[in-house]
């Protein structure tokens, strides 16, 4: 728990926001897309596309505070690993050198 708290209070420190969720949570699309800064129809999308699961409560879709945390996981991960190859290839074209600008 200690260690919960330490990194929660790390990045609030960094000015990025903490939410703290039951792992049974059942979200709202609109809290859902919130959480992964993503439009609720961006979101909604992702849901009629099978890449995020829901459920459907009478009309309204619910989504699993784990499985809304777990595609977050795997999409910052995917971005991290895109952002280290395009780092990784504009050092191999000398992308980062100082000096004369070319023209």
């Amino acid at each position: 728990m200690a260690e919960i708290m330490y990194r929660a209070a790390e990045l609030l420190a960094e000015g990025r926001p903490v939410t703290v969720l039951p792992d049974e949570e059942m979200l709202s699309t609109q809290a859902a897309a919130d959480i992964l800064n993503v439009s609720r129809q961006y979101l909604v999308r992702l849901v009629d596309a099978g890449e995020l699961p829901a459920e459907m409560v009478g009309s309204h879709r619910r989504l699993r505070a784990t499985d809304v945390a777990a595609f977050k996981a795997t999409r910052d991960a995917k971005r991290t690993l895109a952002l280290d190859r395009l780092t990784s290839l504009s050092e191999d074209v000398d992308g980062y050198q100082l000096g004369d600008k070319p023209r």
